[in-house]
């Protein structure tokens, strides 16, 4: 009996034959997803621009190579026992750090950041303080900060909460399939900070994303959604090959492109689905016609979001070996 390689965990990067034989045309319109968005015009930032630093999953670990900016941004997961102890911890690194502002949002491992899962801890841990010092924690609540001697501003949102993955110690967790994010966002976000990321999008093939934070995203828009989490997100091929970051235009082609990922897996099933193949075709049509709007007839940019899965932490190896994310918006 034939066999292949499979994934080592849900959060492992699958081999690439295992990608192909389960989701054949589910691979072939991601590649075309990314060579249309190569054949794109780059975003440009504002004047004056800000520099965002972007971060998560640093797991109790410090990197001693944080570029400087305007912002920083944790997305979550500061700590692997999530007790006081290592929570501040990271907070003094973070404060340490030279930036203007800082801010920072709860992963499933900060475990004392949601009374539920706090419960899980010992006596000592529950009873326990922090102090935030200079950053500013994000918990399913906005922000407006302002930069340039208010000049710019930026509004901001964060939010923790992930689709399950974990026993009951995991903190800020929903049952997969559960809405935990319609409406929850405020209309005039810019920066959007969540640890899960949106299905699909610097995921793993296997989508360990939510599809209502995706719907939720594509609802507010903002011009970045900054996430972790799914560590392999970053590093698996299309992952790497896009650096860990993507810029999703909101039109034809990228509805497309979701709904074919939204279908079945399975080498027979997936090639033999006339609805998929029909996904094909219309992302090719339009995706090429975006190139042509932007690129041969100059119309511009559409209201697009860089997204940027800013996982430290590689795979699961317990070593920081992914850059952080700069953005200047």
């Amino acid at each position: 009996m034939l066999s292949f390689p499979t994934p080592s965990s849900p959060f492992a990067p699958p081999p690439l034959l295992y990608i192909l034989l389960t989701q054949p045309l589910k691979t072939l319109i991601r590649f075309l997803d990314y060579g249309f968005a190569l054949l794109r015009s780059p975003t440009r930032p504002d004047s004056p621009s800000i520099r965002i630093v972007c971060i998560s999953d640093t797991h109790c670990l410090k990197s001693a190579h944080i570029p400087d900016g305007d912002l920083l941004i944790h997305a979550g997961d500061l700590t692997n026992a999530g007790t006081p102890a290592e929570l501040q911890a990271q907070i003094d690194w973070l404060d340490d750090l030279p930036h203007q502002h800082k801010v920072a949002i709860a992963g499933n491992h900060d475990i004392y950041l949601d009374p539920r899962s706090r419960k899980t801890l010992g006596q000592e841990d529950q009873d326990g303080w922090i102090d935030w010092k200079r950053i500013h924690y994000l918990q399913h609540s906005a922000l407006t900060l302002e930069f340039g001697n208010g000049r710019r501003s930026l509004n901001l949102y964060g939010a923790p909460q992930i689709p399950a993955c974990g026993g009951e110690a995991f903190a800020f967790q929903y049952p997969r399939g559960h809405d935990a994010w319609t409406d929850t966002v405020p209309e005039d976000t810019e920066v959007l900070i969540t640890h899960s990321p949106p299905k699909y999008h610097l995921d793993l093939p296997t989508a360990l994303g939510c599809e209502y934070l995706l719907s939720e995203v594509w609802r507010i828009r903002p011009a970045v959604h900054v996430f972790g989490h799914v560590h392999a997100g970053k590093s698996d091929m299309l992952g790497w090959l896009k650096g860990g970051r993507e810029v999703v235009r909101w039109d034809e082609g990228q509805k497309c492109l979701e709904r074919a990922l939204a279908r079945q897996d399975g080498l027979v099933k997936g090639l033999l689905d006339p609805r998929a193949w029909v996904d094909v075709v219309m992302m090719l049509g339009h995706g090429a016609m975006g190139v042509l709007w932007d690129r041969v007839w100059g119309g511009g940019q559409s209201r697009a979001t860089l997204m940027v899965n800013a996982s430290l932490m590689y795979n699961n190896t317990g070593e920081l070996r992914n850059t952080p994310q700069v953005v200047d918006i």
